[in-house]
């Protein structure tokens, strides 16, 4: 683990690679796993605003299970998180030409109709954020469904943090992200060192 200011990150953040392979993977992480996607405090409400502009691109399945129950409840681990259809497809699941998953939020801050990109803990994957009292955890979810990924990122020889920058800086800033790599670089000369 790598301690910079208040946030505890896993080693495997600096020295796991990783791309996503969204022509093999196709955006599983949006239709499997048990729950939906962790929401921070502020998103619902942003999502419920702009509800409007991503209905059209939504399924009926979904838009019936957001009239029935909303965009989010809580999860066993009393997390916030997004609605699921039939337990398993995030609410706002949508698909482009070739089948691929892909977030709503996600296609109209692509068309620029948004500035909101998607839940940042979708933006962040495969990282998790974890917060406690006095420290926040910053760990890589190892899953299957992303075996691809770790293969491109190791082809491209770019590591998780660098592939994962963007939402890195989103959620934490321009200065976290410099002692990131700061970190990384550092982590580097040791392993030299040690040959």
């Amino acid at each position: 683990m790598i301690q910079i200011d208040d946030k505890i990150i896993s080693r495997d953040v600096f020295e796991r690679y990783f791309v996503c392979d969204y022509d093999i993977c196709r955006g599983a992480c949006c239709v499997e796993g048990d729950s939906g996607a962790p929401l921070s405090s502020q998103e619902p409400m942003i999502m419920r605003r702009l509800l409007p502009l991503v209905t059209p691109l939504l399924s009926e399945e979904a838009l019936a299970v957001i009239r029935e129950k909303g965009i989010s409840y809580i999860d066993q681990s009393g997390e916030e998180v997004t609605q699921l259809v039939h337990g398993k497809d995030c609410v706002f699941t949508t698909y482009d030409e070739q089948g691929r998953c892909l977030c709503a939020y996600e296609k109209i801050y692509r068309e620029g109709k948004s500035s909101f990109p998607k839940p940042i803990s979708c933006h962040l994957y495969p990282i998790r954020v974890h917060r406690y009292k006095y420290s926040i955890a910053l760990n890589y979810d190892q899953w299957d469904i992303c075996k691809p990924a770790l293969s491109l990122g190791k082809k491209l020889g770019i590591p998780l943090y660098k592939a994962l920058k963007e939402p890195i800086v989103r959620a934490f800033g321009e200065a976290f992200f410099a002692e990131i790599e700061e970190a990384a670089r550092l982590l580097e000369e040791a392993k030299k060192e040690q040959q």
